[in-house]
């Protein structure tokens, strides 16, 4: 194979010397370390969290769903013989219980973040969801309120944003906060949007 011409050889790495430490990429996070530090924000910011709260929607939520289903399988089972619907129901129950043992933790990892050009959104424990709304592209911004949500206090944050697809909604917010937060969006959303 003939050279290759000085200015088309790529460029090789100068070589890592011995007596500098080279970062661990595989580290895992500090225990309690706050999620937010293995995301790189350019703007400094305090992550707002749902209402504690908010953890009573969800556990009645995943009672009332398991009830249903479990009941459903249980009348399956004893009023047609389908065994199948008692294996079902079981799963279901033990998918429930595990639910409910992690719903705390999961509504406590729901935050969001108000920056200069654009809503941060984060929500999940195993898997995590950062979503980034520009203000520009809010289209509607709704508030939702559950019957249990109503109970206590809370209301649900809805956007709509030009690409309908990706729909993100803040739930467990405080109605007060709710609103006040509807109302800051619209505003900086109006402005954005002038100024393009």
């Amino acid at each position: 194979m003939p050279d290759l011409p000085e200015m088309n050889r790529p460029a090789a790495l100068p070589p890592v010397p011995q007596d500098v430490p080279v970062p661990d990429d595989s580290a895992e996070p500090a225990e309690g370390a706050d999620p937010s530090a293995r995301l790189e924000l350019s703007e400094p910011g305090e992550w707002k969290r749902v209402s504690p709260k908010y953890v009573l929607v969800e556990i009645v939520g995943t009672i009332v769903n398991a009830v249903v289903v479990c009941g459903g399988a249980s009348l399956l089972w004893l009023l047609l013989d389908q065994t199948w619907a008692l294996w079902v129901g079981i799963a279901v129950l033990v998918a429930s219980i595990i639910n409910l043992v992690f719903e705390p933790r999961r509504v406590r990892s729901i935050g969001y973040l108000l920056r200069e050009d654009d809503l941060l959104f984060r929500r999940g424990i195993l898997f995590q969801r950062f979503v980034a709304v520009p203000y520009g592209r809010m289209q509607l911004i709704d508030i939702t309120r559950g019957p249990i949500a109503r109970w206590l206090g809370l209301a649900d944050l809805k956007f709509v944003t030009a690409a309908a697809t990706a729909g993100v909604s803040i739930p467990g917010l405080p109605e007060a906060d709710a609103e006040s937060l509807r109302d800051r969006l619209v505003e900086l959303a109006e402005s954005r949007r002038a100024g393009l």
